[in-house]
């Protein structure tokens, strides 16, 4: 069994779509960001950074100790690791996905996580919005032109790479970046978003928080 420190984020959405597209048993340990729960001691042996999300593996591969892992990047890794699932064998298949997670975590969340904190902060700084919405449309534009030439982020076959993207992207709106301008991200939005293990990763994150973000529904495409 996998205990899942979690909250309604992007970050918390990735580990729940990975448990459910593999079948993995989990339970969710909610961790309320805003009342701080983030900070309490117990959260911190297992997430010294106190962000979220965290996974105990109380069944890990190897020796009957519990396994504790943070980082949304490092748990995707551990559970394919764990299951053999969502990430290949193969060497090269299995860079393909992985350089994309971490074009993920170093990138895409960091740039369009600073992009929305300024846009909602009272105390606006033109620059900084500027800035980081230039990067966010150019990270957008990084992915549009690698699904142009594959069906998924780390190639042929669905993985890690688009569970730790999607939660991201999705949210366009917020980033008021326009999807007419990044069709074969839009087309790839749209298949992610129809497996039904990100729809129940969103249903899960309601029954949590009522004001989660949910992903804008695919948009009607006008035909010629």
């Amino acid at each position: 069994m996998i205990d899942l420190h979690y909250w309604t984020t992007p970050n918390g959405h990735k580990i729940v779509m990975y448990l459910e597209e593999t079948g993995t048993p989990y339970k969710i340990v909610p961790v309320d960001l805003t009342k701080g729960e983030q900070q309490q001691p117990d959260f911190l042996r297992i997430a010294p950074n106190n962000k979220i999300p965290a996974i105990v593996d109380h069944e890990p591969k190897s020796g009957t100790t519990p396994v504790s892992v943070f980082e949304s990047g490092a748990i995707l890794l551990y559970l394919a690791e764990k299951t053999g699932k969502l990430l290949s064998p193969d060497l090269q298949a299995r860079f393909d996905a992985l350089q994309w997670v971490f074009w993920q975590v170093g990138g895409l969340g960091p740039m369009a996580g600073q992009l929305v904190n300024y846009k909602r902060s009272e105390f606006k700084n033109e620059h900084a919005i500027e800035r980081f919405s230039n990067e966010t449309g150019r990270l957008y534009s990084v992915m549009n032109r690698r699904l142009e030439k594959t069906e998924y982020l780390g190639g042929a076959e669905f993985s890690i790479a688009d569970i730790a993207a999607y939660p991201w992207a999705a949210p366009y709106n917020l980033f008021e970046m326009d999807p007419d301008q990044f069709p074969h991200v839009e087309r790839w939005l749209d298949a992610v978003g129809q497996r039904p293990a990100t729809l129940k990763a969103y249903t899960v994150a309601k029954q949590y928080n009522s004001n989660a973000v949910q992903p804008p529904a695919p948009r009607k495409k006008v035909s010629g």
